[in-house]
């Protein structure tokens, strides 16, 4: 066992923290946890606030973000990208994923330090004489970090050096991996239904987790072992074992387990709810909301509570960047590259955006790793007009925001050498081609290659044109913040990244029924309550206006009769897009290399969109142990060989 096993965390971060009397984590900076630490109320207590601090190194990191998305169904690699998304991609512009590549290191470091702490909190919390219930919190990140690990990898060790879930203080370099079933049989499940039976209902402080939280990991987890006893597809698991359940139950009780404890959920929500239009879900000003169950936290108040800067150059105050959010600068295409005019009948080019926290959750960092592929604006975004959440998850409108800047003009020309003022659209992305555009940019030059319509304002892009240099931004995780005072060109997103929402026991419970889980509500039940919602609006991000229409009606009755994997997969996409949960989604279905064996994109914006095929091997549904861990094990190349997954070698 390498001693990233061994080391207590926040070594992983610098951020520990003790929790006081206020109802948020009071967070106070520790670099590493010593072993007696845990043996006291304050330092279990520290500990957990440390188990929260960890989810900042995972959710939000860009690379792990863009090893979940770039290669699915989702997104391509950019045109800013490098070695990391192309690989990912599979597309063979990098290099295959292999154990030195594979950013599924950034879980891999992360989750060990965190499991090792939370067992230190689980052996000590008795004789500290903490509550039940807090040790039920360490009891949900081992298990909750358990289960990551088993989807990427397979089977992962449970034995750290002391022995079978315990916490581990001499460094060990040797290690045994436990199989699929010893995993989620030993750890996962009794984990999770223990902390269920000790959580509160309520959370202890702001964002602390709860028995539903509990329920919600505990219902995925039935859900996904369910499918991986099935194998419908002969996806090979390693290491290699019976799929055969240790407690003889087979896949049909874990597949009604997940519909089960969905619907439980759902009728004894607690504290969470959904929220009434899938716009208020993710607008900023609306973070922490009642659908949002787990989350990791960044502010813009302390850059050190924050791990990341909150004003000038990017960066984190102990000089630590891994724990900033930083996601949604890789869906960002280079807007700010664009060109008007400042005099009409010539050509004299200036930009007509100033990125600034007063603009709002479209305009955020450029960085263009990633590009959504044109395919999800054709399958799972077709409909574009009734369903809220095409308009709430892109950005396809540009405001002017030259104000902003430096000694701004009053009036700048755009398209057809038509005035535009800050706030007019200066670049719009069109759901279909009204046939027309020229994307010569012979007299009107953009300067990135977008259209011009005639009699419009505004450079125009049909959505399946889109290339990897020009596409629609995320809206969703837009970057936002209170303040104006300063220039947030170079700082990561102070917004908190969401794990785990409230919606998904719907669609659990919905995959469950097609899977022969039997209850009061079909598949098509729960998923009309989601899709009744996606059909409300209050406003539209695309318009910058006010829009108060119910299209629940349409939209529900467009749901087809019969609710089909696939069918789902596509309702996840349109709820879930850019959420970093697309691999795991597609793994677990094992849909992967069926869904994502191609896709298309333009070369060039506005130029008809290429087919791109991908390489998807049946044993890269398992991840590589990384090279940082092997290279700590002791041990001939044979034994090291044995340790990592097949196709690797």
């Amino acid at each position: 066992m390498n001693k990233i096993y061994t080391k207590f965390m926040l070594g992983v971060g610098l951020i520990l923290s003790f929790a006081s009397c206020s109802d948020i984590l009071d967070e106070e900076p520790r670099n590493i946890f010593e072993p007696g630490f845990f043996e006291t109320e304050q330092g279990v207590v520290g500990g957990l606030t440390g188990l929260y601090e960890s989810l900042r190194h995972v959710y939000g990191q860009p690379y792990y973000y863009g090893a979940l998305e770039a290669g699915t169904d989702e997104y391509t690699y950019g045109s800013q990208a490098d070695g990391n998304f192309k690989n990912a991609d599979l597309s063979i512009q990098g290099s295959i994923p292999d154990a030195a590549n594979s950013r599924f290191d950034v879980l891999w470091n992360t989750a060990y330090g965190a499991i090792n702490n939370a067992s230190a909190i689980i052996d000590n919390g008795a004789a500290a004489g903490v509550a039940d219930a807090l040790t039920a919190e360490a009891r949900f990140f081992r298990a909750f970090y358990y289960f990551q690990l088993v989807q990427s990898f397979g089977g992962v060790p449970l034995d750290l050096g002391s022995g079978e879930l315990k916490a581990n203080t001499t460094p060990s370099r040797v290690s045994t991996r436990n199989t699929v079933p010893e995993v989620y049989s030993r750890c996962i499940f009794p984990d999770l239904l223990k902390a269920i039976n000790d959580l509160p209902e309520q959370s202890r402080l702001t964002g602390t987790v709860t028995k539903n939280v509990a329920r919600l990991i505990l219902a995925k987890a039935y859900l996904t072992y369910g499918w991986w006893l099935e194998n419908p597809n002969n996806i090979p698991t390693y290491p290699e074992c019976p799929r055969t359940d240790p407690d003889g139950k087979d896949k049909t009780w874990y597949f009604q387990q997940a519909y089960d404890i969905s619907l439980y959920a759902i009728a004894n929500p607690g504290p969470y709810a959904l929220q009434p239009t899938f716009y208020d879900v993710h607008l900023w000003t609306n973070d922490r909301n009642k659908e949002i169950m787990l989350y990791a936290d960044h502010n813009e108040d302390n850059a050190v509570y924050n791990e990341g800067n909150v004003t000038g150059w990017d960066g984190s105050p102990d000089g630590d960047n891994s724990a900033q959010n930083q996601a949604v600068w890789m869906v960002t295409w280079y807007f700010q590259n664009v060109q008007s005019s400042t005099v009409t009948g010539s050509w004299s080019g200036k930009s007509p955006f100033q990125r600034t926290v007063k603009a709002g959750q479209k305009f955020s960092r450029m960085w263009s790793r990633m590009a959504p592929i044109a395919d999800v604006f054709e399958k799972a975004f077709a409909e574009k007009t009734l369903d809220s959440r095409f308009d709430a998850t892109f950005v396809t409108t540009y405001p002017a925001t030259y104000q902003y800047g430096t000694n701004p003009p009053s009036v700048l020309y755009n398209a057809n050498y038509m005035p535009i003022k800050p706030g007019d659209f200066a670049v719009s992305f069109l759901p279909k081609d009204p046939g027309g555009i020229d994307y010569s940019n012979s007299v009107y030059k953009s300067n990135s290659g977008l259209g011009v319509l005639p009699g419009r304002a505004d450079y125009v892009v049909a959505l399946d044109k889109i290339s990897r240099t020009v596409f629609p931004g995320l809206w969703k995780l837009g970057i936002a913040r209170k303040g104006t005072d300063y220039n947030d060109d170079k700082v990561s997103s102070t917004r908190p990244f969401n794990i785990l929402k409230f919606s998904e026991f719907y669609f659990i419970a919905a995959e469950a029924a097609v899977k022969g889980a039997t209850g009061s509500q079909s598949a098509r039940d729960l998923i009309n309550v989601i899709r009744a919602r996606a059909g409300k609006w209050t406003y539209s991000v695309a318009e910058e206006a006010p829009k108060n229409v119910d299209n629940s009606t349409a939209v529900i009755a467009a749901t087809p009769a019969t609710i089909t994997i696939d069918y789902i997969l596509d309702e996840r996409s349109r709820e879930y897009f850019g959420d970093g949960l697309r691999w795991y989604e597609l793994a677990r279905t094992q849909t992967w290399k069926e869904r994502c064996g191609t896709y298309k994109i333009s070369a060039t914006v506005g130029q008809t969109p290429t087919v791109v095929p991908r390489y998807i091997e049946t044993y890269m549904y398992l991840r590589p142990v990384p090279t940082s861990q092997l290279d700590r094990l002791e041990g001939d190349e044979a034994y090291k060989a044995a340790f990592q997954n097949p196709g690797y070698e």
